[in-house]
């Protein structure tokens, strides 16, 4: 992949990203807020915006989005792979649905850190 492909994948993700969280914030902005991991005043700000406005951000040549997943806790939990060895034997720790829902309360928790 060349540096202007990457560039302009980097756009595309961007546009589709503003796109969806326009829709999602207009729809229900709490559920945005909590799904999008943003303020709600970043969330007035992007709902406000014109399609031109997006259009210029969206071709900036940094990703707008990020992953809230900063902590490996976090991962493991998500990805399943939070192994617990003992002696010779490796068990998975809780079921995929807890694991599930142990990573949305922690990410929850961020988003309320931000409000």
């Amino acid at each position: 992949m060349t540096n202007e492909q990457l560039l302009a994948e980097i756009r595309e993700a961007n546009l589709t990203y503003l796109m969806l969280a326009q829709n999602l914030i207009r729809h229900d902005k709490a559920e945005a807020v909590f799904r999008l991991g943003m303020s709600e005043d970043a969330c007035e700000i992007l709902s406000a915006l014109s399609a031109a406005q997006v259009l210029k951000l969206a071709s900036r040549n940094t990703l707008l989005c990020s992953f809230r997943v900063d902590d490996e806790l976090v991962w493991s939990l998500l990805t399943n792979h939070n192994l617990k060895k003992a002696g010779n034997e490796t068990t998975k720790v809780g079921n995929e649905a807890t694991n599930t829902l142990h990573a949305n309360i922690l990410m929850a928790s961020r988003v309320a850190e931000v409000l």
